[in-house]
């Protein structure tokens, strides 16, 4: 199974909250409070994306963390990236060291085929993507004749 760490999940989170609101730099503790997350997950959280440079810091008594760019510009696969390290399904996706059957596997580049189109899906989705609301349906209607095919 695929899974992102809890990290990486409150990341979203707390980037979805900032770009709601891009009219000021937001401080740690402000951060925590309209989010709900601990301050020192968050501070660990703004710290990584600060040095993946998805955020910019502020020192300073007005200071305090912004988007380095607009919503638009930001890919969940930077978001991932920042977080988890670089976006690998296997191990010889990102490296050819370490792996014992790496001489006689013939499957290599297939996961790497695969690795690359989910990595261009995750750049394909923006931070944007994820403040937009979504439409979803009031009902659904299912014709019942399509349920025996």
């Amino acid at each position: 199974m695929l899974r992102l760490s809890k990290l990486t999940d409150y990341a979203t989170v707390i980037l979805s909250f900032m770009a709601r609101d891009r009219s000021h730099v937001h401080a740690a503790m402000e951060i925590a409070a309209a989010t709900g997350i601990a301050l020192p997950t968050v501070s660990k959280i703004l710290k990584l994306l600060v040095k993946a440079d998805v955020l910019i810091s502020t020192r300073g008594a007005k200071g305090g963390y912004a988007l380095a760019r607009v919503p638009e510009k930001i890919s969940v696969a930077a978001i991932i990236s920042a977080l988890e390290g670089p976006i690998a399904l296997t191990e010889c996706s990102i490296s050819h060291q370490g792996c014992e059957q790496a001489t006689g596997c013939d499957i290599r580049s297939n996961w790497g085929v695969i690795n690359r189109t989910i990595h261009n899906a995750l750049e394909s989705v923006t931070l944007a993507d994820l403040i937009r609301p979504t439409v979803v349906p009031e009902e659904v209607f299912i014709p019942v004749t399509s349920l025996y095919r």
